[in-house]
């Protein structure tokens, strides 16, 4: 977008986009779930069968909390596998039978009842119902996953009310944002005046990045690479804002990356409130919860007398018969959720003027509780994983004056579901999904379609993937942002080339990790040709190591056609296996070892060979992946065929996570010649690891004995 961007036409053409992402999620969802039996949507994640009403309560806002296990004629014990998690969107209907037709099978999802996820158990699921007054079907029962349109139309009325501003109500903040003024600062006086640092450990990077947040009038990106303490600075900052009599709203995309801040600033007895609701958040935050603070506080009394009357009555109307009487129970229901929601409201808002420091998802941000409250700044962490118009949702609610973005943009960016040639594109189904809560959902399909590029409306940068940090970057250049150099995680030769390749060779190893190897672990590791080597790339070039595909017979089981096509590599598996063994052998603990893919068919096979022989192993896709870090990581490529084809493996963003995952020993399995080729990127990280690396060489017998 060029410099002094028309803001209304902004707006306009990303509701256009969101639309359109709306519509991609709407059509998959309801392509798969209308043309597949029940127990086929299970094996794929989409739905949970078999279950039986155990519980009905009332929680959190008034809300019907239904808890759901298995139905004890179907069995006992826990839930099967599903990929049902906290924060989706659902339905409870009557099962279906099998056999039934399309015709009987849509009047029974007529009388479905919707709600979230809120609690997801081995032996039960609880889902917050949507509506108040509502009748569970009774029998056999089932949940499905329905397309979340719930984020979809807070993102749009927040581009709604961006695009229909009028320039005199732009604040300062907004036109810096699109580069009708110039960022502004304070003098450095002004800053050191008063400036004590709460954690004598920061190094001088992450001091200047403070210093530099602070000085700022308007906005502020603190840029950190992998493992350089991106956190750890903003506490500090959040600290240093609180010394200044300043009130900050903090957010991020997800559940998992404000939590993370609310258990850091724990320790520093900070007057806070988490928002959101307490199932999807971890259970070391929930005191700060404004759930939990509601209760617990001097006027939470007031309502659990009410919420006590409402649970009588709730389970009164399961019992009665009569429709008089239920019709009556309903309308005292009614009238008591009135006031408890008023008193609650109270107990809410006295809490949320008192704290210095509120949390939230940046969804949850634009939710009634902060429609009065004011903040003088706004910081949003992992703000390169969110999309703009998330980062708008709390600017606008809140009306601030100052926005501080932490984030890494050479690291993926949020999936985007809608690409250039919808018609032509398959309907795929994450198999790899690694639970976390998001606002926007991150899709691991991890396929060669996965992120390559969006629908381009009318502006040439118009993509949903361009986040409001890559876009600051481009309009006003690196002077709007300060990096953080020394990293705390890899062992220097593993962070060579992403320094060099990625960070303007400014990356730096802590003196406490440049050294560190497996061999080193406190619980005794064999010092051996693995555990002695931080950087081992085994290189299948030759031809004996071709890629396939899902459909190929290829000994996958149990996947359905259902399940989206995908990059698999037989023999490649067998490589990682034999080293994951040598590993372990030399005695890493499997706990400390993780294997990620960009592909879930290479994922389902490499859990096939790898699960049940070293328990406790993690498997995942490098998207799961992403913000996690283990001792040992191995990367398997996958592409290796004749016409060095690599797909969306050229992705530096998507190869940058998955080598900076490790702290002590990556590997990397991959034929050097097909990747080598895919990119600029590919070819000279291929040349770093021959040049840099212990390079192997499998002897295909040895490989494949055992397998």
């Amino acid at each position: 977008m060029a410099r002094g961007s028309d803001i209304s036409a902004f707006a306009s053409s990303q509701l256009l986009l969101l639309d359109a992402e709306l519509q991609a999620e709407l059509t998959e969802t309801q392509l798969l779930t209308s043309s597949h039996a029940p127990a086929i949507l299970q094996r794929a994640g989409l739905a949970l069968l078999n279950l039986t009403l155990s519980s009905q309560r009332t929680g959190f806002g008034g809300k019907s909390l239904l808890e759901l296990s298995l139905d004890p004629a179907v069995g006992v014990g826990d839930l099967p596998e599903h990929g049902l998690r906290v924060g989706d969107i659902c339905a409870v209907a009557e099962q279906p039978k099998g056999a039934e037709r399309k015709k009987e099978r849509a009047s029974i999802e007529k009388r479905a009842v919707e709600g979230v996820v809120t609690k997801v158990q081995k032996q039960a699921v609880t889902v917050a119902l949507d509506k108040e007054e509502v009748e569970v079907p009774n029998g056999k029962l089932w949940l499905i996953k329905l397309a979340n349109d719930v984020t979809y139309k807070r993102l749009s009325q927040t581009m709604s009310k961006l695009e229909k501003m009028q320039p005199s109500e732009h604040s300062i903040l907004t036109q810096v944002l699109f580069g009708k003024s110039s960022p502004t600062s304070l003098s450095d006086a002004e800053i050191q005046k008063d400036l004590e640092w709460h954690d004598k450990t920061m190094n001088d990077s992450q001091k200047e990045a403070v210093r530099f947040a602070l000085a700022s009038r308007d906005v502020a990106l603190i840029h950190g690479p992998p493992g350089t303490g991106k956190t750890h600075t903003l506490i500090e900052l959040i600290l240093q804002f609180l010394d200044r009599g300043q009130r900050a709203l903090v957010c991020g995309p997800s559940n998992i990356s404000v939590d993370n801040i609310v258990e850091r600033l724990t320790s520093h007895k900070v007057s806070m409130v988490r928002l959101g609701h307490p199932a999807r958040l971890l259970p070391s935050v929930l005191d700060h919860s404004l759930d939990v603070l509601s209760k617990t506080s001097d006027a939470a009394s007031i309502v659990t007398d009410i919420r006590a009357e409402m649970d009588v009555k709730q389970s009164s109307i399961r019992k009665t018969r009569n429709g008089r009487e239920r019709r009556a129970i309903y309308g005292e229901l009614k009238e008591l959720r009135k006031e408890y929601r008023q008193r609650e409201g109270r107990v809410v808002s006295d809490l949320l003027k008192q704290s210095r420091v509120v949390l939230s998802t940046l969804h949850g941000a634009g939710g009634f509780h902060l429609r009065d409250e004011k903040f003088d700044v706004v910081i949003i962490d992992e703000a390169s994983q969110a999309l703009e118009a998330q980062c708008w949702i709390p600017v606008l609610a809140t009306g601030t004056s100052k926005l501080v973005l932490a984030g890494d943009h050479l690291q993926l960016p949020p999936t985007i579901k809608s690409l250039n040639s919808q018609a032509s594109t398959p309907i795929k189904v994450a198999d790899g999904s690694n639970g976390t809560n998001n606002d926007m959902s991150r899709s691991s399909v991890d396929d060669d379609s996965a992120t390559v590029g969006q629908k381009k409306i009318k502006d040439d940068d118009a993509t949903l993937e361009t986040t409001l940090f890559d876009r600051l970057l481009k309009l006003h250049g690196s002077s709007i942002k300060r990096m953080l150099t020394i990293q705390y995680r890899m062992h220097e030769k593993i962070m060579a080339f992403p320094s060099v390749a990625l960070y303007e060779k400014k990356l730096i190893a802590a003196d406490s990790v440049k050294d560190r190897l497996l061999k080193d672990l406190p619980y005794g590791v064999h010092d051996t040709d693995d555990t002695r080597e931080p950087l081992v790339f085994w290189d299948t070039q030759g031809g004996d190591y071709p890629e396939k595909t899902e459909e190929d017979d290829i000994g996958v089981k149990g996947r359905s056609g259902l399940l989206a096509e995908s990059k698999v590599n037989e023999n490649e598996a067998a490589v990682v296996r034999l080293h994951v063994q040598r590993l372990v052998e030399g005695g890493t603990k499997p706990e400390d070892i993780a294997v990620v893919t960009p592909y879930n068919g290479q994922l389902a096979l490499l859990s096939g060979l790898l699960k049940d022989r070293f328990p406790g192993l993690e498997l995942g896709s490098v998207d799961g992946f992403q913000g996690r870090e283990k001792e040992a990581v191995i990367v398997s490529l996958v592409r290796s065929n004749s016409d060095r084809e690599v797909g969306f493996l050229s992705e530096k963003r998507r190869l940058n996570v998955a080598m900076t995952r490790p702290k002590r020993h990556l590997c990397v399995v991959g034929d050097s010649e097909t990747v080598g080729k895919g990119s600029k990127f590919l070819r000279s990280w291929m040349q770093h690891l021959e040049e840099h690396a212990d390079l192997r060489y499998p002897d295909q017998a040895e490989v494949l004995e055992d397998v």
